[in-house]
């Protein structure tokens, strides 16, 4: 019996490209919505259709699934933060903002997920297909942890998890058990820069991503690739720590091998060590 067409949402980066090599060995025809000036084009190779929109055109997404008989879709990938603020919706994306009082990663997808269902498309986890680039506990790659570092990892988690409940980042940068950078609305990486600077010329600076408690991963699964170890050798991050089962490593081999070619240490962990 054929299956309905899976839906996608793609935003930029590569984790829409590596859901749809994943998902099609599975035989399904896959639908995806494509931001104008972040996706990659490269993904219309990738999957059956792909509809070309702007930030905001929540009416021409949902029609994009429901003309296509698609039942159940995905979110992945990133929107800019800076295009959050240049968004031009069309009625029904400006009726969903109008509605909403606070305006955040989490009520925004959220709205959206509810507005996909009530034109019976289901926004659903990606971790069926996803699950095999997600590491376990116990996983590492680089220079073994000194005894300071496993502490700052500790520390690390603790701060990263009450800023994430919080609402106001998934990721911290610290070293001898200091808070050196928070994340905020910038994102990951130039939190990462900020934090790995004042740690100081001789560097060491380590890091903690963590997913927040009740962490909706329809919408938003934490993320490293080969680009976020770029920036943690360049600005003296020596450890990265992620939260195990939780944490999607991007293009994993190449991010692998640029690891151990920087001498840091990537740590998979669920918890204070």
């Amino acid at each position: 019996m054929n299956q309905p067409p899976l839906g996608l949402i793609a935003g930029s980066k590569s984790l829409p490209l590596l859901f749809a090599r994943e998902a099609r060995k599975d035989g399904r025809k896959i639908v995806a919505t494509a931001v104008e000036g972040e996706t990659n084009p490269e993904l219309a190779s990738l999957v059956d259709e792909i509809v070309w929109l702007r930030v905001g055109q929540l009416g021409k997404m949902i029609s994009a699934f429901t003309d296509r008989g698609v039942k159940e879709c995905v979110m992945l990938g990133q929107v800019a933060p800076k295009n959050l603020f240049d968004v031009r919706p069309d009625l029904r994306g400006m009726s969903l903002l109008f509605k909403l009082k606070e305006k955040n990663a989490h009520t925004i997808f959220g709205a959206i997920a509810d507005e996909l269902k009530k034109d019976g498309v289901e926004l659903i986890e990606p971790l069926r297909w996803l699950r095999p680039w997600m590491p376990s506990k116990g996983y590492t790659v680089g220079p073994r942890l000194t005894t300071e570092q496993t502490e700052d990892v500790a520390f690390g988690w603790r701060i990263a998890k009450e800023v994430s409940r919080l609402e106001i980042g998934q990721s911290v940068v610290v070293k001898g058990g200091t808070t050196l950078a928070v994340e905020g609305f910038e994102g990951t990486d130039p939190c990462l820069e900020r934090g790995g600077k004042l740690a100081g010329k001789n560097g060491g600076a380590v890091a903690v991503k963590v997913a927040k408690q009740g962490h909706d991963l329809r919408f938003d699964i934490p993320c490293i690739g080969p680009k976020t170890i770029e920036v943690c050798a360049a600005n003296g991050v020596a450890v990265l720590a992620v939260e195990a089962d939780r944490t999607l490593l991007l293009d994993q081999p190449d991010m692998e091998t640029l690891v151990k070619a920087r001498g840091i240490a990537v740590v998979a962990v669920d918890g204070p060590v």
